[in-house]
């Protein structure tokens, strides 16, 4: 979880009174957050001649991006305990009565393609601010901007610039600026040379340098704003003097985009000469007709039903209790008019962390007290499971084949793209396996559609070890499914692979018939199927197989009958030499494959 620190002396002035370590930290167990450290006591830095003042550092979950500075926590802390009303974030119109406009440029697509902003009309800063402004940024950019591969923000003395703005994406030689307190001009290659060895910067060069174009914001005049997600230019820095802030953001990532600019604005439009009012930026991208007006902070809507949330939280409350609770945790709600078991509930803008109702009850929990909750539950406990379906016919299956002798391995299930395709002769649709946006290694590059690889890869790396080798995997494999909500599902597979100096053929079949005679499902020919009803459910046969992936003649596709259906649920056979090269194995390999899903 990240840790932020906050001057122990400015926090309890904003709360109201001060505290001791003890009391302090169970405010913060109350609240859901965790006092790492008071460093009263500590031997703390001397800066510029001076002793740091003592410091709290507090961890905050990893999803309370609004928790991430000095501003968020003392409002959040303050509402709370109901010492404040949430505050009522609202956009005004700018003084000329003309929204400024960032203009969206086609080329943007080749390298990042989303652009955001937003306008801090005559704020107030002073170093305290000023330096909680600079340190939400890091922190949002090390987590949810995911080192700013995702997001990078940009910060700027609006009144040292002139729009409209445009968001362009250039070759690197024709973008020419002097770089943040730099005072020498470079373009976008020497800039790249320059900082290459920085302590700070340089680990984030290669997210743009090798892209044939890079992305830049001009202002009217063509000076030069920022070149994202490195830095900004120095003409448009801000200081302690600047009073209107101009925020530009952009990303790879539409949906924390909008939740980056959301959570800066909310928590420095309190230092607004009008408090918790933004001014508005229109963003217009002609070539694919997108223009809108950001940032969009007002609540968003949602219903929670009372009866999972007293369930959950083992409680008999009225939706009225319920919502006076939800108001200590910054959310507006009201019991609703269409059902006497709903609660309609305004999520504020600052919390981009609550998707479901369970986040709802959490926070309702947040707010009666941890402590206060009852032990045990009345009726069912909510502490006692039963295994899914599908797991407790996983442990069977699993159980079968380790009393057949067989050992379990518990591979990745990430995999590159070669050894899950190419190394076992297959081809890649482009619509079978979910392959990772940014991935770390060629190692992980998509999640795996077939246990073999995991299977194959196990073997080579222990193929020192006396042989047969009998290994198992019962896991999930990936696909991609373009009609269910997440794009994505699940299937739970079996696989065994045996590797020895006999192909082993017939004791792969042999465990197959085994675990398939456990999930009583019996074997016949195909014929069978055609001319005997009495076997028509829950019996299962075989076909030959013409798959690259084993050796021709010596691959069948397993078939199954279960409730007047017929499935395809999987295939076995010899390995194809080629795969085993790829794997680096001298020995022949037999390996099965079956989906276990249709058993449920």
């Amino acid at each position: 979880m990240p840790t932020i620190s906050v001057d122990k002396a400015a926090l309890f002035k904003e709360l109201g009174r001060d505290y001791t370590t003890e009391e302090f930290d169970e405010l913060c167990f109350e609240f859901g957050i965790e006092l790492d450290e008071d460093t009263s006591n500590s031997e703390r830095p001397v800066v510029n001649g001076k002793q740091e003042p003592p410091q709290l550092k507090i961890e905050i979950p990893a999803n309370r991006y609004d928790l991430l500075c000095f501003e968020g926590l003392a409002l959040m802390l303050n509402v709370f305990l109901g010492r404040k009303p949430f505050p009522n974030y609202r956009l005004v119109k700018p003084p000329s009565g003309e929204v400024q406009t960032i203009i969206v440029k086609k080329d943007t697509a080749r390298i990042r393609p989303y652009v955001s902003g937003a306008i801090l009309r005559n704020v107030k800063f002073d170093q305290a601010r000023y330096e909680s402004f600079i340190a939400l940024q890091d922190k949002l950019h090390q987590n949810l901007a995911r080192q700013r591969t995702l997001v990078s923000i940009g910060t700027h003395d609006l009144d040292t610039i002139q729009g409209p703005f445009t968001y362009e994406a250039l070759p690197p030689k024709e973008i020419n600026f002097v770089p943040l307190n730099q005072t020498k001009k470079m373009n976008g290659e020497e800039l790249m040379e320059f900082y290459e060895k920085d302590k700070h910067l340089g680990k984030y060069l290669h997210i743009i340098r090798d892209s044939p174009v890079y992305p830049v914001i001009y202002d009217a005049n063509r000076v030069v704003c920022s070149l994202p997600p490195i830095i900004n230019g120095d003409h448009s820095k801000i200081t302690l003097d600047t009073k209107n802030v101009f925020i530009e953001i952009t990303a790879l990532d539409r949906t924390k985009l909008e939740v980056v600019n959301k959570i800066m604005v909310t928590m420095f439009s309190l230092y607004a000469a009008e408090p918790f009012t933004v001014e508005p930026v229109k963003i217009v991208s002609e070539h694919n007709n997108e223009t809108r007006v950001v940032p969009d902070i007002s609540p968003r809507k949602t219903q929670a039903e009372v009866s999972y949330l007293n369930q959950c939280c083992g409680l008999d409350l009225s939706p009225e209790q319920i919502c006076d609770l939800l108001k200590k945790m910054a959310y507006s709600a009201k019991p609703s008019e269409t059902s006497p078991d709903l609660i309609d509930v305004d999520v504020p803008a600052t919390r981009a962390d609550v998707l479901h109702q369970a986040d709802i009850m959490e926070d309702v929990a947040v707010a009666y007290g941890f402590n206060s909750l009852p032990r045990t539950f009345p009726g069912k406990s909510g502490t006692i499971a039963q295994p899914l379906p599908i797991n407790k016919l996983s442990d069977i299956v699993r159980m079968e084949a380790a009393m057949a002798g067989w050992s379990e391995v518990l591979p990745l299930i990430l995999c590159s793209h070669d050894e899950n395709f190419a190394w076992l002769n297959r081809k890649d649709d482009g619509n079978t396996a979910v392959k990772l946006a940014n991935p770390k290694s060629l190692e992980f590059q998509v999640v795996r559609t077939s246990l073999l690889p995991g299977l194959l890869k196990t073997i080579r790396e222990n193929k020192h070890h006396a042989v047969p080798i009998k290994i198992f995997e019962v896991s999930d494999v990936a696909f991609k499914d373009l009609t269910l909500e997440r794009k994505s599902r699940n299937e739970r597979h079996f696989a065994v692979a045996w590797y020895g100096k006999t192909s082993g053929f017939e004791i792969v079949h042999g465990l197959l018939d085994r675990v398939m005679a456990m999930l009583k499902s019996a074997f016949i020919t195909g014929e069978e199927t055609l001319t005997n009803p009495a076997v028509a459910d829950s019996h299962y046969w075989i076909e030959e197989l013409d798959d690259p992936t084993y050796f021709a003649g010596h691959g069948a596709s397993v078939h199954l009958r279960l409730a007047g259906k017929d499935h395809v649920i999987g295939s076995f056979g010899i390995l194809h030499p080629t795969v085993l090269e790829n794997y680096d194995l001298k020995y022949p390999v037999s390996a099965l494959e079956i989906n276990i899903e249709p058993f449920l």
